[in-house]
């Protein structure tokens, strides 16, 4: 349910009705537009007489919301969300360039690719210093050693770190060098990580499941807002389908539908998406035409020699000359890089 007040509603009767509310047994949630305030209702809504509230004469209207996410839903909340990271964003007009290696190998190697990239034009380095893998002999990261490596890369460039936590006994401790919190494709349904992640004071990038329909991506955004973190970024990274000549398929029409349906920002990650090097340039190119906030692109100094994924890995001179090319297509969008 969502109540829609009148313009230049006072603050102290939203916050009387907000009360009034909460002794219901609701949950609350206040968004602020330009001239009005919205009421989102979750929680268990049988004692509410809407007929009462409909009678107060500050509200504009009330609706029901059909779909079973109700914080990420754009009725919720009309406006889009801007979420800020130092000085970065996510979901502005500047449009969000996540770069960096798959996983963090060693310093010379973490430390060159941060500097090349913040070059170019990125404003997140991404890395992994925990490594989810198909196969449990494959390189699993440099864990602790990973974290303090990226920490290095963040005091060098200035750059915030985004890396995946895996766990929820890993959140602290990841959280002390992440400034985003990344949730894999494979733990985008693990709904207890998703709950410990809702509790931390971090945004949290979400990754589309393998096989996950818009609506349970969205529920999974769900989990972490409803703890209290609302800085929810969605990515999508790809789907399995029959198709096998790329690692995953990649799925432009989400972006325009969690554009309708929901205020939270989404990017695209077209190095997951592809798994080939050669992809990553026109599929980013089409994700910023179709209206992402933002990419998030694998970049290596050697990926012929990566331990993780360097197939899909693109050079730090061809990420250079993609930002280039990326930042006119940005433009017609009304937006920049």
């Amino acid at each position: 349910m969502v109540i829609f007040m009148k313009e230049n509603t006072p603050k102290t009767e939203i916050e009387s009705i907000k009360c009034k509310l909460e002794l219901l047994h609701c949950k609350v949630h206040v968004s602020k537009g330009e001239n009005s305030f919205i009421l989102g209702l979750t929680g268990d809504k049988s004692e509410i007489n809407t007929m009462e509230i409909q009678c107060n004469k500050n509200v504009e209207k009330i609706l029901s919301v059909k779909e079973p996410f109700k914080l990420a839903n754009k009725v919720f909340h009309p406006e889009c969300t801007n979420i800020q990271v130092g000085h970065s964003s996510i979901g502005g007009k500047q449009i969000a360039i996540m770069a960096g290696p798959c996983s963090v190998e060693n310093k010379e190697q973490i430390m060159t690719i941060a500097e090349d990239v913040k070059k170019a034009g990125a404003t997140f380095l991404r890395g992994g210093a925990y490594k989810p893998r198909t196969s449990p002999y494959s390189f699993q990261g440099l864990k602790e050693d990973g974290l303090e490596l990226l920490k290095l890369a963040k005091e060098k460039t200035g750059l915030p770190i985004v890396t995946e936590v895996m766990s929820a006994n890993l959140i602290e401790k990841v959280s002390q060098v992440a400034d985003v919190l990344q949730i894999g494709a494979r733990n985008m349904q693990n709904f207890d990580l998703l709950k410990e992640v809702g509790k931390a004071n971090k945004p949290v990038l979400l990754k589309r499941g393998l096989s996950a329909t818009i609506e349970e991506f969205l529920m999974s955004a769900e989990y972490v807002m409803s703890e209290g973190n609302e800085n929810v970024i969605l990515c999508e990274r790809g789907i399995r389908t029959f198709e096998t000549y790329t690692r995953n398929t990649l799925d432009l029409s989400v972006i325009p539908a969690i554009k309708r349906l929901s205020h939270l920002p989404v990017i695209v990650d077209p190095s997951h998406a592809a798994g080939i090097c050669w992809m990553v340039e026109p599929l980013s190119k089409a994700a910023i035409a179709a209206g992402a906030d933002g990419l998030i692109i694998e970049v290596h100094n050697n990926p012929e020699n990566a331990k993780c994924d360097g197939e899909q890995s693109i050079k730090p001179e061809k990420f250079n000359e993609l930002v280039k090319s990326l930042s006119e297509i940005a433009k017609i969008n009304g937006r920049a890089i």
